[in-house]
């Protein structure tokens, strides 16, 4: 077994933090301790976080959720570097619609259909589910990704805009997801979808929505999705873990950020359920094949990591890819980062690869 120096200079900020956790939220203690810079980002990275910046938003974490749903956003940030550079718009070869699906424990979720204008059908599905902590953000704030796997992968997208904390707290939000993944099991043909190559798709906390429809489908005996994309997944809440750490200072999303997160989602107890957390199911054997992202300057890429590794140590299938030098959030962004359309091109093919398969 390898053991760490007592002088080694991780070890020695945890030890800085554990002290000072009492009577104060555990990130904001790491946030105290450390007060480093988070690893250099790409400059085309860069750009968008500099974009960003300029937009004037507030700390996510000082605010109420109404008004945090008010604040600029990473999508904002390209738009503003897409329009300052007299960038035309992209030619759109999808329509949209939007229907209302129901079954959800609130009654009908309302939804929004991307669908390829190439091609006659029945298409694949996937069921994207959008990130913003289960408190923020909509399917219009990740429609760069949205669009990116209609296109790229000759799919209808559905993106569910499942109710947000904490007005409606855990397990509203798992309880949707798998209410519209069942119903798409029955009722994809009437959007010219075919049943049979049903993906779930998610960023952030929408990866662990995507995970959890998953590990929901395994355990209720239903017909398991034919992938799982995950994108730098939301699926622990170890906050002294190395890339919370590394990244307690990071944007767009930081650790205090994740606290502020967690306190609107659930209850503490929550915490123990798989379906709110799904690195704390017992087994991941016999869950679909996966695709799992991670970023460098994310306090979630360790997690994200680990539950690669425990997915295939558990026999599923996966194609695990780090990206360095980008962010939280980066995926959507191809339009000005680079890295971002290596991902989906990567992401792409694996979903691509699993519908021939189906």
């Amino acid at each position: 077994m390898t053991t760490t120096s007592r002088s080694d200079p991780l070890l020695n900020k945890v030890a800085g933090i554990i002290p000072a956790i009492e009577g104060s939220a555990p990130v904001e203690a790491i946030k105290r301790a450390i007060g480093g810079e988070p690893p250099k980002a790409d400059p085309d990275m860069q750009l968008v976080l500099d974009a960003l910046g300029s937009l004037g938003g507030k700390p996510i974490e000082t605010l109420s959720p109404q008004e945090a749903r008010q604040q600029p956003t990473p999508t904002d940030a390209v738009k503003k570097i897409l329009k300052d550079n007299g960038h035309p718009p992209r030619a759109q070869l999808f329509t949209t619609s939007t229907i209302s699906i129901p079954g959800g424990p609130l009654g009908s979720v309302q939804a929004q259909v991307y669908t390829p204008l190439v091609g006659d059908g029945p298409f694949p599905v996937i069921l994207y589910f959008h990130g913003g902590g289960f408190v923020i953000a909509d399917t219009k704030t990740y429609e760069g990704s949205i669009i990116a796997l209609t296109q790229g992968a000759q799919a209808i997208v559905v993106s569910l805009d499942y109710h947000q904390a904490p007005e409606h707290q855990f397990p509203t939000q798992p309880n949707e997801a798998f209410a519209a993944y069942q119903w798409l099991l029955s009722h994809a043909e009437e959007l010219n979808g075919d049943r049979k190559r049903i993906a779930v798709a998610g960023e952030s906390a929408g990866g662990n929505l995507a995970a959890v429809v998953s590990l929901m489908a395994r355990d209720k005996d239903v017909t398991l999705p034919v992938h799982q994309l995950l994108i730098y997944p939301l699926v622990n809440n170890n906050v002294f873990n190395s890339s919370y750490i590394d990244n307690a200072n990071a944007k767009p999303l930081n650790a205090a950020m994740m606290n502020w997160f967690f306190k609107h989602y659930s209850e503490p107890l929550d915490a123990y359920s798989s379906y709110a957390l799904p690195d704390k199911a017992s087994s991941l054997a016999n869950l679909p094949p996966a695709t799992v992202i991670t970023a460098e300057i994310d306090p979630l890429y360790e997690e994200g990591k680990e539950f690669a590794e425990r997915l295939e140590s558990d026999g599923v299938p996966v194609a695990y890819r780090h990206y360095t030098g980008v962010v939280h959030e980066f995926f959507g962004m191809a339009d000005v980062v680079a890295k971002a359309r290596e991902a989906q091109v990567f992401a792409i093919a694996e979903l691509r690869k699993a519908f021939d398969t189906a």
